[in-house]
């Protein structure tokens, strides 16, 4: 009697089409041989393919398929891989990208014959609709890191989306406020109930979503320090304090005596809002500084409309609340703070990031410094 094959075990050989096929063994399901064959034209290819099934075996992986579309995959990833190892705001928006882009476009192809002349096709056509090359080139980070890990599991042989140029990103230079423009909308913002709110983000460039999320454990108002701990996002329904951007966006911050002044007129506020409110008061187990007028977290929405309203009150160009971010760097690097520092501050994951955010700061940097080298060496006595 013949030596039974044990699982995951197979074999090559030629067909009489000429077509090489490559099998391999399952092991037994109700009395009944498994096997699974995958076909190529030469014998390499034929092995690869019983390589590849056979590592997803032994990973306890699906099998790599000739007849699996690019829908099929997709979705067996968002679910398998990127739902337990992405944060849920960041999931769902890797599930939009599939769902309503990549599907629709790219979904019947069979995985393994997706080829990059479809992903040229697929970028140009976004284009066409008026889609931002940024917004592209996210939904090719998405489709690579999702072919990656087709790699991994020996679905396919390559990853296409790594062989395609992304549609360049035309960078917008930074134009935050200007320095008398800030001490406008400072004074524009004096008596507003989220006062404190704008003078935290201008003067330390906090995140909208750091800043929401801040609680009254994160401040010491008698040492004058702000500590990022949380970023404040809605999803599934509801808020959640969820982990910074990166490790270095939790930081501890100096706070300047204007917003010391303007962080206790503000919990002095919200107290008498709280007895105000009465039962209605819906103070949440976060103790958050910034609420509504009855204790519920703040919509990042509602903050950024507000600010809006009061730029057009001041007579102030339109900004993005984040450009509040941008007006609090480029002060700290004008004033001579070291990049290193302001890196810190901001909580950017490397000191390069900060230097090309704000490239724009540079030249009048450099004019400086070589004017403060001039003197030092042709001074007159």
């Amino acid at each position: 009697m013949g030596k039974k094959r044990g699982n995951a075990e197979g074999s090559v050989y030629k067909r009489r089409d000429n077509r090489w096929a490559a099998t391999i063994h399952l092991g037994y399901e109700n009395g009944k041989r498994k096997r699974r064959t995958f076909y190529s034209n030469t014998r390499q290819g034929a092995v690869k393919k019983l390589a590849a099934a056979q590592r997803a075996v032994d990973g306890g992986l699906p099998l790599p398929s000739d007849t699996a579309t690019v829908s099929t995959f997709l979705r067996h990833w968002l679910n398998e891989s990127a739902r337990p190892s992405v944060r849920p705001r960041t999931f769902q928006s890797y599930q939009m990208i599939v769902e309503l882009h990549l599907v629709p476009a790219l979904g019947r192809a069979r995985l393994t014959r997706l080829a990059p002349d479809a992903l040229e096709t697929y970028m140009n056509g976004k284009l066409e609709d008026g889609l931002k090359p940024l917004t592209i080139r996210n939904h090719l980070a998405v489709l690579r890191r999702a072919l990656n890990q087709a790699l991994r599991w020996g679905l396919v042989q390559r990853n296409v989306a790594s062989l395609v140029t992304p549609p360049r990103d035309r960078k917008q230079e930074v134009q935050p406020l200007s320095p008398d423009e800030a001490r406008a909308l400072l004074d524009a913002v004096k008596g507003d109930r989220l006062e404190a709110l704008f003078g935290v983000a201008l003067g330390l460039g906090l995140r909208q979503g750091e800043v929401l999320a801040l609680a009254w454990d994160d401040v010491d108002l008698e040492d004058g320090t702000l500590s990022v701990r949380h970023t404040l996002q809605r999803y599934d329904g509801a808020y959640h304090l969820d982990e910074p951007k990166t490790s270095r966006s939790r930081r501890t911050i100096a706070l300047p005596r204007p917003l010391i002044e303007a962080l206790r007129a503000h919990k002095t506020q919200q107290v008498e809002e709280r007895l105000r409110a009465g039962q209605a008061w819906d103070g949440n187990q976060w103790h958050l500084i910034f609420t509504t007028m009855v204790g519920k977290p703040l919509s990042g929405a509602v903050v950024t409309h507000r600010f809006q309203e009061i730029l057009a009150a001041a007579g102030l160009p339109r900004q993005k609340f984040h450009d509040l971010r941008h007006a609090a760097a480029s002060f700290m690097l004008v004033q001579g703070v070291a990049m290193r520092v302001v890196m810190e501050v901001l909580g950017h994951s490397s000191i390069a990031v900060t230097a090309n955010t704000y490239s724009h700061v540079m030249p009048a940097l450099q004019r400086d410094a070589t004017d403060s080298v001039g003197k030092l060496l042709w001074a007159t006595s």
